[in-house]
């Protein structure tokens, strides 16, 4: 397995569609096992293909607590098929370093997927893991959770981002 780097804004490709996935490859595994070990060594609890590079419709996702065993989500093509309720929970996000905001999400999503053999999944997610469902999902369809910012917020996140950006850059 490989870490691999992780796209940051504004690259291009986070703002792509994803491609869907046709079938399920021994190379889109080894893909999705890359994709779970740069999440964990982030660390994070999600990661779409498009944040390391690739336009295609796959995530990782686990949302286990601190002292918690691992349980890891791989889902090729994932969908929200049903969702209910609000939420209004602070986000940050990979591809977006040092920022953090609050953004009203579904409180419970349905989610249907294919999972590392090709077979299909429907599960029903509340909490973090449905933020992360949709966060991740939200990467595939080319939106970052900074495009759900009021117009002002999104103008304070320009002006903190740049900043951070400029950190980043003196700490290399």
């Amino acid at each position: 397995m490989a870490l691999l780097p992780i796209r940051h804004y504004p690259d291009p490709v986070l703002k792509q569609k994803a491609l869907p996935v046709e079938t399920v490859t021994e190379e889109l595994r080894t893909l999705a096992r890359d994709m779970a070990e740069t999440m964990y060594a982030a660390p994070g609890v999600g990661l779409a293909a498009p944040q390391v590079g690739v336009s295609k419709r796959l995530i990782v996702l686990d949302c286990a607590g601190s002292g918690e065993p691992p349980q890891l989500i791989t889902a090729f093509n994932p969908q929200i098929v049903a969702s209910e309720g609000e939420s209004y929970e602070e986000e940050g996000c990979l591809s977006v370093p040092g920022y953090y905001s609050a953004i009203h999400r579904r409180a419970q999503v349905t989610v249907r997927f294919q999972d590392m053999e090709g077979r299909s999944v429907e599960m029903t997610a509340a909490g973090l893991l449905a933020i992360a469902f949709q966060h991740e999902i939200d990467h595939l369809d080319g939106v970052l959770f900074v495009d759900h910012l009021s117009p002002l917020k999104k103008g304070f996140f320009r002006k903190k981002y740049q900043k951070i950006l400029e950190q980043m850059k003196e700490q290399l």
